[in-house]
């Protein structure tokens, strides 16, 4: 049997490494827990002692000393003294879990009994590894260079405080962290010309989760929803797991064509702020042109104010704004800004609508985490959210102008939508180009982009269009990606 001073079998569990984002006692206390876990330490075996467990280690003392006495306040460990530290015996009163029995030949058809077809819609661009490409012209990620860590930080640090523990620990059933709440009434929504009352406002877990909330609660079984083509194809997807039927509707250098809307819609879905993915603006006289087709058609609007969060040279207010018939309902988002990650939006309708929005939501999730929304609230009210559009806005628009730059220079055949404000530009390329096969080649160089075919609503075939995310590329490498990119251009143009 190994006894306690094994220096094999201790090295062999408990390895630590110093490029490990946690600190050498965390990782000493998960390697002594998965080993416990995984009953490789006896029972009647001690464990090192504190000092020859750090000089193995090569770690301080004190370290080891913190990380044992954790151990035993949660009780995997007990301290018997003159002889050392154990292994708790209660820890593995459950019996180890048996190998389960291989499925029969010929189980269960899950497919068959599916009642929606999710998994057959289109689904998200394939960039998990896109931090380790050189040029990631990806949209809707974060650059790590720009993201306000120390303020964030602070915030969460905060939010752990004994007093704020008890304001969000609590379930809240179907309410939200009412100081996000404030916040968003407060300092979010008048920049957009939107004057709300606290029960007009719900938090959501990012934008898709607002519309697909709406759909279920709103959308019935052949519903007509007109909406952008191209267009946002996340939203076209879950009003048709809804049952709804999209209308697509054409867009040109003023946004949707408004008068295009059949009178028999039922919803309009539109992206004013910046279109998605063109980035044009919705005119001001197409604004009024669609408020008042609706309240003659009685059409509801779904706003989704994509990428409107960045400061804009020529900002117009958004429809909910401009909204007096109550028929606007507003989504907002913090992706673009704070972190898409954290998945963290809000809704903002009629007081009844997002009652009963509150009472959906509560079947499905009951509430977004309030630990988060705590946190948010606090960056917020502590004016970090304010610097950072402010840093986060002349960062991009410089890395925008650079590309624009870049493209007239490599690609002057391409035609670029050149609109300020946004996280991203619309390029389309000479007749008969492939950008789904032009993004297989480029990637191959280390350059990410996006093929436009998923926008449009209809059968996918090839796109002369793409989308070129300017959020987490770092300004020098843009000219050096795009050279890269038309070299990829070029090579399959002579090709042809």
């Amino acid at each position: 049997m190994p006894t306690r001073n094994d220096a094999a079998l201790w090295a062999g569990l408990i390895k630590i490494s110093a490029d490990s984002s946690q600190t050498l006692q965390a990782q000493i206390r998960q390697a002594i827990v998965s080993a416990i876990l995984d009953r490789q330490i006896p029972l009647s075996m001690p464990l090192p002692s504190c000092r020859i467990l750090a000089e193995k280690l090569g770690v301080a003392r004190g370290t080891v000393v913190l990380a044992f006495q954790q151990l035993v306040d949660q009780g995997f460990l007990i301290a018997q003294e003159r002889r050392g530290h154990f292994v708790n015996p209660d820890v593995l009163a459950t019996p180890p879990r048996q190998a389960r029995k291989a499925p029969a030949a010929g189980g269960i058809d899950w497919k068959a009994r599916r009642q929606v077809v999710a998994s057959e819609l289109p689904g998200a661009p394939k960039n998990d590894n896109w931090m380790q490409s050189s040029y990631p012209f990806v949209y809707g990620q974060f650059d790590p260079a720009l993201f306000p860590t120390a303020e964030w930080r602070e915030c969460n640090r905060m939010a752990l405080a004994v007093l704020e523990i008890r304001n969000w620990a609590a379930d809240m059933v179907d309410k939200d962290d009412p100081l996000l709440i404030e916040q968003i009434q407060a300092r979010l929504l008048p920049r957009r010309g939107i004057f709300a009352n606290p029960d007009e406002i719900i938090v959501t877990l990012g934008a898709q989760n607002a519309l697909y909330m709406l759909a279920t609660l709103l959308m019935h079984r052949g519903a007509g929803v007109a909406m952008e083509n191209p267009g946002y194809p996340d939203a076209r997807s879950i009003f048709k797991l809804a049952g709804a039927e999209t209308l697509p509707i054409p867009v040109d250098c003023h946004g949707m064509d408004v008068k295009a809307i059949p009178a028999n819609a039922n919803f309009v879905f539109v992206t004013p702020s910046h279109h998605c993915p063109t980035m044009v603006p919705l005119s001001r006289a197409r604004r009024q042109s669609l408020l008042s087709r609706a309240e003659e058609h009685d059409w509801i609007i779904i706003e989704d104010d994509y990428d409107s969060q960045l400061a804009d040279e020529t900002p117009q207010e958004a429809l909910k704004g401009l909204d007096h018939s109550g028929r606007v309902i507003y989504l907002g988002s913090m992706s673009k800004t704070l972190a898409p990650g954290l998945r963290l939006g809000y809704l903002v309708g009629p007081a009844e609508l997002v009652a009963e929005l509150r009472a959906l939501r509560r079947f499905m999730l009951r509430h977004p985490p309030a630990n988060n929304q705590r946190a948010v609230a606090l960056f917020l009210s502590l004016g970090h959210h304010d610097a950072l559009v402010r840093r986060l806005s002349a960062a991009f628009e410089e890395r925008r102008k650079k590309l624009l730059e870049a493209i007239g220079r490599f690609m002057p055949d391409w035609g670029a939508a050149d609109v300020p404000g946004g996280t991203s530009i619309w390029l389309k390329g000479p007749e008969g180009t492939d950008t789904g096969a032009l993004a297989e080649a480029a990637k191959a160089r280390g350059v990410i982009i996006e093929p436009g075919t998923r926008f449009f609503d209809g059968p996918a075939q090839p796109s002369p269009y793409m989308r070129l995310g300017i959020s987490s590329i770092a300004v020098q490498h843009i000219e050096p990606g795009i050279r890269e990119l038309a070299a990829v251009v070029s090579r399959r143009s002579v090709a042809a």
